[in-house]
This record gives structure tokens, C-alpha cells and sequence, in this order.
């Protein structure tokens, strides 16, 4: 497969100036998309896939790192829910005619969030949108809950706490700033509104996002139409051939 060339996109002015990095593979629509989750990169196998997909069926395909991480510039310690939605919104801008949104984890969170910006300017770009394991709402409903009383008080002190990775991927930090900044992107508690259909993938042994949190997101999204698949057996990554392939399924149903 050709070695696409990497774009870069300026975001922010001053001291919030960031470069992102993002790839774009040429095609026809509906696009696809991709939303890495929390710590995710744009060339992580599930990102890959997608562009491998797309490349066989002639679609565009966009992708991009979040500021802080990955090929991007900035500063990790920095980020935020509102400043990963401005990216995230400014590189959706990069795209030609109807996508497919496919978020994974925090991406899904971000999904449902453009989604939410897109109906609010008019925008009908939305096909549809694919969530794997949504982590919704997640610096309110999941990673303060995992917190120790020793952890928590670190993070009132410092500003920031770190928990060593279940995938061997070093320490994750996470910052007061981002979860403070969470407050301001809750979905749940109101109808969640897309405008297009919502396709949900979710383990069934997902220690990180468990299945009753996406059954939350279920009973949020009352006017559009939502396809739930539960894999019983499928983990948080999702990353097995098998459900890889789900993945492509759905990508399939939505066109």
C-alpha cells in the first residue's frame, strides 16, 4: 500500500498554537473518519485497518493525532476535552462530503460531540457514527472512580496523577485540567441528539468501559436509529481479527 504523506494543520493562536498532524487518503464519499481514543495514535492497528478498508473501497480516509501526542505538536499536560474538540472539529473541516464517524473509547466521546456542534451549525455531513467501547462523559463517570484516596490526593497537590498502563505502555497522566474541563462536554442527564444512525461495538470483558456504561449511552439516544453489538468475549481494544472485522461490517452497513 502507498505511503500516504503526512499534512499539518495549525490550530489555536499564541501560547495555545499546536501543529496537527494528520493523513488523508484521497477518495470518494461517504469518508471515514477516525477518532483515536485516550493515548491512541493515528497509526495504531484499529486507525490502520480503517485505511486499509478505505483504500479497497476507494474512500477517503482522514486521520490525526490529538495535540500532545503522537505526530502532533504541543504539549500532552495541556490537553483537554474542549482543546482535542477544536482538533478534532478543524481536521472534520479537511473533509469532502458525507463521512463516517468512527471513534474509539475517548474518541467516541469526541464523536458524539461533533456530531452535537455539527447539528447545531447546520452542518448534515454526519452518514453515521461507529463507537467502539464509547468512553462517554469518562473524566466524570470512569477514570475518577478508578482513583485511590492516595491518588486523588495527588492530583489535588500536584495537578496531576499517574497510573501505570494495563497494556504495557507506560504511565498514563492525567491532569486536574482535563478532568475539570470534562465538566463541560457531559452528555448524559439530556437526549443525545446525532442526526444520523449510531452503530455501538462493545466487550463484554471491557474492564475500562464497561458494557452498562454503552447500555447508559443506549437509553440517551432516543431519535436516531442505534445498532448495539455486544461481543461477549471482546476486551477494551477490541483489536482481534475478529473484531476487526466486526469493525469492517459495520463500516459496510453504514454505506
Amino acid at each position: 500500500m502507498t505511503s500516504l504523506p503526512r499534512q499539518f494543520l495549525s490550530i489555536g493562536a499564541a501560547q495555545n498554537q499546536r501543529n496537527i498532524a494528520y493523513i488523508q487518503r484521497p477518495g470518494r464519499s461517504p469518508g471515514l473518519f477516525w477518532l483515536n481514543g485516550f493515548r491512541s495514535v493515528m497509526t495504531g492497528i484499529k486507525a490502520s485497518t480503517l485505511d486499509a478498508f478505505g483504500a479497497e473501497q476507494g474512500l477517503e480516509v482522514t486521520r490525526f493525532d490529538y495535540s500532545g501526542y503522537g505526530e502532533s505538536g504541543g504539549d500532552f499536560d495541556e490537553a483537554t476535552i474542549t482543546r482535542w474538540l477544536e482538533e478534532t472539529i478543524a481536521v472534520f473541516s479537511q473533509t469532502h462530503g458525507p463521512q463516517i464517524v468512527v471513534g474509539s473509547s475517548m474518541g467516541g466521546w469526541l464523536a458524539l460531540l461533533l456530531a452535537r456542534h455539527l447539528l447545531k451549525t447546520s452542518q448534515k455531513r454526519l452518514q453515521g457514527l461507529i463507537l467502539i467501547a464509547p468512553a462517554v462523559d469518562a473524566t466524570h463517570d470512569l477514570i475518577p472512580t478508578r482513583f485511590t484516596p492516595e491518588q486523588l490526593a495527588t492530583l489535588a497537590e500536584r495537578g496531576f496523577v499517574e497510573r501505570v498502563s494495563k497494556y504495557g505502555d507506560g504511565d498514563y497522566r492525567y491532569t486536574k485540567a482535563l478532568l475539570d474541563d470534562g465538566e463541560n462536554h457531559l452528555l448524559f442527564g439530556r437526549v443525545i441528539e446525532t442526526g444520523c444512525p449510531v452503530h455501538i461495538l462493545q466487550g463484554g470483558r471491557d474492564p475500562d468501559v464497561p458494557p452498562a456504561h454503552a447500555q447508559k449511552l443506549l437509553t440517551h439516544i432516543l431519535h436516531d436509529p442505534v445498532t448495539f453489538t455486544l461481543i461477549p468475549d471482546g476486551d477494551h481494544r477490541l483489536s482481534r481479527e475478529e473484531d476487526l472485522e466486526r469493525l469492517r461490517q459495520a463500516v459496510l452497513g453504514m454505506m
